[in-house]
C-alpha cells in the first residue's frame, strides 16, 4: 500500500487507565476504563475513540459516493456505537452499528449511499469479516 497519512499514537501508563497523546498533541487524552466493565469512568476509553473515528470516516465516505453521484447529504449525520463484550475463546471483541441521517433524501436512496460507503470506507474495509458491523439508515 501507499500510504497518503500516517497517524501515530503513544499511550503510557496502564493502557486502559493511562494516557494517549499523537505527538501533535490533536489528541491527548486521559483514559479509564468504563464502570461498566469496573473502571472508574474518569477519561476517554478505546471504545469511545473507535466509534469516534469510525462515524468520521464513514461520513467522509458518504460525502464521497454522494458527491459522485451528485446527492445532496449536507445535512447528514452518522452516529457510531461500538460495544465490547466477552467472546468464546477467552478474549473479547467489539461490535459496531452505524446510524446514517440524511434528511434530504429518500430512505432508499439514503440506504443505496450508505451501502456505497460502506463499500469504500477504510474503517469498513478493515473490519469487514473480523467484526460484526451494523449499518442503519434512520429518517431523523
Amino acid at each position: 500500500m501507499k500510504a497518503l497519512y500516517t497517524a501515530e499514537a503513544l499511550s503510557t501508563g496502564t493502557g486502559r487507565d493511562g494516557h494517549v497523546r499523537t505527538p501533535e498533541g490533536t489528541v491527548d487524552l486521559d483514559m479509564a476504563t468504563p464502570t461498566e466493565m469496573g473502571g472508574s469512568g474518569n477519561g476517554a476509553n478505546p471504545e469511545q475513540l473507535f466509534a469516534a473515528g469510525y462515524a468520521a470516516c464513514f461520513h467522509s465516505a458518504l460525502n464521497l459516493v454522494a458527491g459522485k453521484a451528485k446527492a445532496d447529504v449536507s445535512d447528514s449525520t452518522v452516529g457510531g456505537r461500538v460495544q465490547i463484550g466477552p467472546d468464546d475463546k477467552g478474549g473479547f471483541q467489539l461490535a459496531v452499528q452505524l446510524e446514517v441521517v440524511i434528511p434530504n433524501l429518500p430512505h432508499d436512496q439514503a440506504q443505496e449511499l450508505a451501502d456505497a460507503a460502506h463499500q469504500v470506507c477504510p474503517y469498513s474495509n478493515a473490519t469487514r469479516g473480523n467484526i460484526e458491523v451494523t449499518v442503519t439508515v434512520s429518517d431523523d
